[in-house]
């Protein structure tokens, strides 16, 4: 396995981790999918792609998310990122598209 996949599985354990311990039990890794990716991140009603880049590049992982989302049949695809120089989740970026936003807020809120 190269350092940068290594980089990337440590930070979706770590985000799996965080879940649990924040009180969502079902939460686990998701195998690779290829070109039907579904997300790092399953057991919960959206797709989280999770970086841990040193570049960012937020456009094409917000649509990398949003393509995944299709793929698992959900609405709302986002991005977990590492914050440099922190180490939880917790203190990484969760982004997302304006429209994810709003699908979101609907779901929480019944909205239609």
């Amino acid at each position: 396995m190269s350092a940068s996949k290594a980089k990337g599985t440590r930070w979706e354990s770590l985000i799996v981790r965080y879940l649990i311990e924040q009180g969502f039990p079902a939460i686990e890794r998701r195998a690779l999918n290829g070109s039907s990716d579904k997300g790092d991140i399953a057991g919960l009603p959206v797709v989280v792609e999770a970086k841990n880049c040193r570049t960012t590049a937020l456009a094409a992982w917000v649509d990398e998310a949003t393509v995944e989302a299709r793929n698992a049949g959900v609405e709302v695809g986002v991005v977990w990122h590492h914050r440099r120089g922190k180490a939880s989740p917790g203190d990484g970026f969760v982004t997302m598209s304006g429209a994810a936003f709003v699908e979101l807020l609907r779901q929480v809120s019944g909205a239609s």
